[in-house]
């Protein structure tokens, strides 16, 4: 396993992120930009498709288990939800980028993410490797034990349990004061510039046109009746991307209401990196849908792939961004923040073996041997996510001293 990455050709750190946001709302997309410029870990959040290239190309022919990923593993890709089932869950939540690869991707950027945003909450390197190795050691184990669990709010505890106990008490009607405005007895999106923006009519027809449709197949039509839309501001990596707030009907207006979150699915950043044969999924919002079914403990109330004016999307239950897991709440302190490592290295390895064994991912045999294993790659794989974290630091700082121009 390689320890140290390759020398990078030189390139331009700007045109390299103008290529690949080409395209996109240049509304959310000027927002996007400036989040990238705030911070060094905003920048790794925002630039995943800068990260894998910068791993070297023996990484890709490594010897270990290939397993299902989520591909853009960091620290705020965990969270609550409220899932299927109604109950809130802590777990990985995002699969934008999920792919078939080498089990040790996840691990690698949520190591190089440990790297980077500690420094924002003033944890030495000394203790960002701690945590480091506290993660791996979850993870090993995790996989050693062989079977997979979840984390609800009876088995969670610290900052885990903190933000469970926040969304469990919150009440729909919450979420919904939070989000909208009540009018003549019904609600309406608040466009209000940090949670959405307003939609122009030919965006409006289109997701009235799908809901429709949408509503027809199931099995309570009424309950999806479309009763208002704006464009989300939502996440760093993905703004700028097609994506929607819609709220609906649901059981009744006002305080019935539910609120949906419809985004577009694109081509994973790993794909042209990624050896392992991946399946002939029906679309990208199919693949993303698929493997976040596989990986999580229970899926995401209302998970759907979906296709909207010929393009792919994932429908879903909103996901409010206050329910992820953010560094500043351990206020530097790393006793408060080896916890929450701990559980992120056993909910990756549970998410591993609850897909192992299918389409091409590694029996759980293999997974667990790989565990039994981490004396062999573990420092390598820590020393390799210190300097990939470098590398984001350097390209941080000549993004954030001349950003480009939407």
């Amino acid at each position: 396993m390689p320890a140290r990455t390759a020398p990078s050709p030189q390139y331009n750190v700007n045109a390299q992120i103008e290529r690949f946001n080409a395209g996109r709302d240049p509304e959310r997309l000027a927002l996007k930009y400036w989040a990238l410029r705030s911070n060094a870990y905003s920048f790794l959040r925002g630039t995943c498709h800068l990260f894998w290239a910068e791993v070297p190309a023996s990484y890709w022919r490594s010897a270990v288990p290939l397993a299902w990923t989520c591909g853009d593993l960091h620290l705020e890709n965990f969270g609550c939800y409220k899932g299927d089932d109604r109950q809130v869950y802590f777990d990985m939540n995002d699969f934008d980028e999920a792919l078939l690869a080498p089990c040790i991707a996840d691990t690698t950027r949520l190591l190089t993410s440990i790297m980077v945003a500690t420094k924002e909450v003033h944890v030495d390197r000394a203790g960002a490797k701690n945590l480091c190795h506290g993660f791996v050691n979850a993870y090993s184990s995790a996989l050693q034990g062989g079977k997979a669990h979840a984390i609800t709010h009876a088995s969670a505890d610290g900052l885990i349990r903190n933000l469970m106990d926040t969304a469990t008490r919150r009440k729909r009607v919450e979420l919904l004061d939070s989000r909208t405005d009540i009018r003549n007895g019904g609600r309406r999106i608040r466009i209000d510039g940090k949670r959405a923006l307003p939609v122009d009519k030919a965006q409006r027809a289109q997701v009235e046109k799908f809901m429709a449709s949408f509503a027809a197949r199931q099995e309570q039509p009424k309950f999806f009746r479309l009763l208002d839309v704006a464009r989300r501001i939502a996440g760093t990596g993905s703004l700028g991307v097609e994506r929607y707030v819609l709220l609906i009907e649901g059981r009744g207006s006002p305080d019935g209401n539910y609120l949906l979150d419809l985004k577009q699915a694109r081509p994973s950043v790993l794909a042209p990196y990624v050896n392992a044969p991946q399946p002939d999924w029906k679309s990208e919002a199919d693949r993303v849908v698929s493997i976040q079914r596989r990986m999580q403990a229970v899926s995401q109330a209302f998970l759907h792939s979906e296709e909207m004016g010929g393009k792919p999307f994932v429908l879903r239950g909103l996901q409010p961004s206050e329910d992820r897991l953010h560094l500043t709440d351990a206020k530097g302190r790393q006793a408060k923040l080896q916890p929450v490592v701990t559980a992120m290295g056993k909910i990756l390895a549970w998410g591993q073996l609850r897909a192992s064994g299918r389409q091409g991912s590694a029996i759980a045999d293999d997974l667990i041997a790989f565990g039994r294993d981490a004396g062999r790659w573990e420092s390598a794989l820590i020393e390799l996510a210190a300097n990939l974290a470098e590398k984001v630091e350097t390209d941080w700082r000549a993004f954030r001293d001349n950003p480009p121009k939407v």
